[in-house]
């Protein structure tokens, strides 16, 4: 198998576990980077649809996207450009952000998944769909470092250094969030613990096979799965 194939299978098995997992419906897309001037972006179609070798689409890092590509592809092309140590994205709308995002909120490192964003994940205000190149550099830009940005209603961005942290990192995000909607509906909100710096750097590890257990976890069942490397 040469790598590119690698990559359609693993890009495959990654847009279909954000499905399975509840943190995408209809909308949204991942992809994986080829090498400093190209990445690979899942087939334009819901997540959940994806079907066993269907081939994804080759997009430049810089440049227009690819007739036939979603425009929102364009956020991930931010990020491959401005961050060379990210190696997959993924573009999604789960039901925990969406709902904090409608109160204008965001999550705060208050536990174990939220540790990996701390303080708090970016909140890009504009309700539009990021549909041009001027929006698209605005919110990977308002990103910067972090591994996550919450695009008002219309869902989340993470990045990472390999698929299976970037599924991890998805995973983790709608799981703080729904933790934060249950601070905000306690009205315990002002007296509810948040992680100090650094107890979210001594939490928010790597180490121990963190990623590849829930890269196990989230794509259990694929088709495609046992030959996807994350």
């Amino acid at each position: 198998m040469d790598a590119l194939e690698d990559t359609q299978r693993t890009v495959r098995v990654m847009a279909r576990a954000l499905a399975r997992a509840g943190l995408s419906g209809a909308y949204g897309h991942c992809s994986m980077r080829l090498d400093g001037d190209r990445f690979l972006v899942c087939a334009a179609r819901p997540m959940g649809l994806v079907r066993s070798g269907e081939p994804g689409t080759v997009v430049p890092v810089s440049g227009p996207l690819p007739q036939g590509v979603l425009s929102e592809v364009r956020l991930h092309q931010q990020i491959y450009r401005r961050r060379s140590e990210m190696q997959a994205v993924c573009r999604f709308l789960s039901p925990s952000v969406l709902a904090l995002a409608a109160m204008g909120r965001t999550v705060r490192a208050r536990n174990g998944f939220g540790s990996y964003f701390h303080p708090q994940v970016p909140f890009w205000g504009d309700p539009r769909l990021v549909r041009s190149d001027n929006l698209a550099e605005g919110v990977i830009g308002l990103m910067g470092k972090a591994p996550a940005v919450i695009v008002n209603v219309n869902g989340a961005v993470v990045a990472a250094e390999t698929p299976a942290r970037a599924l991890t990192l998805a995973w983790n995000l709608e799981e703080a969030a729904r933790i934060e909607l249950a601070v905000l509906a306690s009205g315990l909100e002002a007296s509810a613990p948040v992680f100090s710096e650094e107890s979210a750097r001594a939490r928010a590890v790597w180490e121990g096979a963190i990623a590849e257990r829930m890269w196990d976890f989230l794509t259990h069942g694929d088709p495609e799965a046992s030959d996807a490397n994350a």
